[in-house]
């Protein structure tokens, strides 16, 4: 009797031992499917709406991020990685609290099927973000020492872009300069700077996929020669500030200001571009190569051998663009060497010393017997357009100094007396807001120009500078 009641209980304790099993089992798999939906849903409903789905070694097109989200999403962009080799790359998805969420392919099996339905919204052969054969090259525009810069058609929304291709070499990797440039614009959005859609990396090549911008202040200068109309010669000077007063409050130097860098658009925007040599600027001050700006546009304290130098640097170019933009000649244009270049800046703007500029007998190619002594004029007679414009020399003065402290900065520079007349609004504009928007603000016709779309006459044009200096 006692032998069989054992056997019943025995039976019992193997039968719940069994059922608890199920159970676990069942109760596991219901909790793995839950995880896997609460990631499908993050992947899919969250991020669908910003192109962020199987992208590889791509910048998302932040024209496509909303405005309350803008400032999160390029902070957590920041720490993608778009020069990471292909075998690992890695398919980074943002979440709505800030968070990266990281999948490894290959590493983790296959991806969800609700993922990989979601993430292409048509079919798997549309064209898509960060992929070589979603752009059409229409024609080639420019050629540099590493980069060759085509007019091209993006096969997902249509658009017109500026293709800047960089080659790779496999002893040398990536230019550092592409980094750069690529680093600091995908976390620049302006409307007067210009604006990175892509970033496309292949094993031989880097592209990096630009808003197209028709010309450059360069061409628009030699299409209308002796100096532009005043009007527009505040309009442009205004838009050249903004980016740049816009990039120095972020601690970012462009370091390279010339007309080829100053595209313009055939509204009439123009905008900051080529950041080949630009770079971030910490605190406290660090020393910087002074092989840096073209040779007409480079500051006297860089020419002499100053590393040490700040937002000024940019400032002085912009002095230089001013006076080119009004009296259509370059403010130095230097033709043989620095110390060429030193003499012409020194005829007009004096010899400096000690007492006009602290500290300039230390810098290295300082030598005083070396250099004419100039007596400093005004810059009318330098520049005798400057004359015809209110304010236009007290500002141009102000911004041209040799003494790289006294130089106007670009946020001063937009509160000068010269701007007084322009519409209050163009000082409350938000960073992406063109000036145009502004009722009554527009170019002028030129000289012999007939009132028709700004610059539409210019068919081939330069989407991006991409010099090497």
């Amino acid at each position: 009797m006692c032998a069989m009641i054992d056997s019943q209980s025995a039976e019992k304790i193997s039968r719940m031992k069994k059922l608890r099993r199920t159970l676990s089992e069942s109760f596991g798999r219901i909790a793995l499917k839950k995880e896997e939906s609460s990631f499908d849903e993050i992947c899919v409903t969250k991020m669908s709406t910003r192109n962020c789905q199987g992208m590889d070694s791509v910048i998302k097109p932040l024209d496509t991020i909303p405005e309350d989200k803008k400032v999160r999403v390029q902070r957590t962009q920041s720490s993608f990685d778009p020069f990471e080799k292909p075998a690992n790359q890695v398919k980074r998805v943002h979440s709505e609290n800030n968070a990266c969420i990281t999948a490894r392919s290959g590493s983790a099996g296959k991806e969800s099927p609700k993922v990989r339905r979601h993430s292409s919204p048509s079919s798997p052969t549309s064209p898509k973000f960060g992929k070589a054969d979603s752009y059409e090259k229409l024609e080639k525009l420019g050629e540099g020492s590493y980069a060759t810069v085509y007019k091209g058609k993006s096969k997902v929304n249509g658009k017109l872009v500026a293709l800047k291709v960089i080659r790779l070499q496999e002893e040398e990797g990536t230019p550092f300069t592409a980094i750069r440039e690529a680093s600091l614009l995908k976390g620049l959005k302006h409307a007067n700077i210009v604006l990175l859609h892509d970033i496309i990396h292949t094993k031989e090549t880097l592209t990096l996929v630009f808003e197209y911008v028709h010309t450059d202040l360069c061409q628009y200068m030699d299409k209308h020669p002796g100096g532009l109309h005043p009007e527009n010669v505040k309009l442009l000077l205004f838009q050249l500030l903004r980016g740049l007063s816009y990039i120095h409050q972020r601690y970012i130097l462009h370091r390279d200001l010339k007309p080829q860098n100053l595209l313009i658009s055939d509204t009439g925007e123009l905008k900051l571009a080529d950041f080949g040599l630009a770079r971030a600027k910490s605190v406290p001050s660090h020393t910087y190569s002074n092989e840096v700006v073209t040779l007409w546009y480079r500051p006297p304290d860089v020419l002499l051998g100053s590393t040490e130098y700040s937002t000024c640097l940019d400032m002085w170019g912009v002095g230089c663009i001013f006076v080119e933009m009004i009296q259509g000649v370059a403010a130095f244009p230097g033709m043989k060497d620095i110390q060429d270049q030193l003499e012409r800046i020194f005829l007009v703007l004096g010899t400096p010393n000690e007492d006009t500029w602290p500290g300039v007998h230390s810098l290295p190619h300082f030598k005083p017997e070396h250099f004419t002594h100039y007596s400093p004029k005004s810059l009318r007679q330098a520049w005798n357009k400057l004359s015809y414009v209110a304010h236009a020399e007290d500002l141009a003065s102000k911004l041209l100094q040799c003494f790289p402290k006294n130089r106007l900065s670009a946020q001063a520079a937009l509160s000068h007396e010269y701007f007084s007349d322009l519409p209050p609004r163009l000082w409350e504009l938000t960073d992406m807001s063109s000036i145009f928007t502004v009722p009554n603000v527009r170019l002028q016709p030129e000289s012999g120009e007939s009132m028709r779309v700004f610059g539409k006459t210019n068919s081939h044009g330069k989407g991006v500078s991409n010099s090497k200096h």
